[in-house]
């Protein structure tokens, strides 16, 4: 009895077809149930978490009357909610709020510049830095919030009862605990 016929039938009974087809299932098979992977994330080995704090910058933000603003919660030792790249972080502490002068630059007749207060009556525009402090992760390629990096340059968008505006990361300190 030959080992291949002329329908392509081992031994006469099986196809070599099917038999490849269920040798590949039962692989995948075992590779899932036998040996399904690390749990955990392999980024999370030997990660240490410290202190942050993050400046922000907002620039422009238009607002009525941001003494109201803050009345609802966005003040120091408050607390805000936190987007980076559109995944939600969740809340975390309001350190400080610098609110900034709004200025404009002034040609001199000598030729300098100088940064004088606007005198324009559109009070509705603020400028501000507001600082951050949480917890975050320090891996090899910088700090990380929840599962985003905090980087100079970031959007953080910020979200409250009354509020919902983007800002800039300008600074990013790491503390010692």
């Amino acid at each position: 009895m030959p080992i291949l016929d002329s329908k392509g039938r081992l031994f006469g009974k099986i196809n070599i077809l099917d038999l490849g087809a269920a040798l590949v299932i039962l692989m995948v098979i075992v590779g899932i149930f036998i040996f399904p992977g690390t749990s955990g994330s392999v980024a999370e080995v030997g990660i240490k978490t410290v202190p942050i704090e993050v400046d922000l910058v907002v620039r422009g933000l238009n607002v009525r009357d941001p003494e109201r603003l803050s009345a609802q919660g966005f003040t120091k030792g408050g607390k805000t909610n936190v987007i980076i790249r559109n995944q939600p972080y969740g809340q975390i502490a309001i350190k400080s709020i610098q609110e900034l002068e709004r200025t404009i630059t002034v040609p001199q007749p000598d030729g300098s510049v100088k940064e004088l207060p606007d005198p324009r009556s559109n009070n509705f525009s603020t400028d501000f830095i507001l600082t951050l402090e949480g917890e975050a992760k320090v891996t090899k390629t910088g700090p990380v919030l929840g599962n985003s990096k905090v980087k100079i340059g970031m959007p953080f968008e910020l979200e409250g009862f009354n509020y919902n505006f983007n800002s800039s990361v300008i600074d990013v300190r790491l503390l010692e605990k």
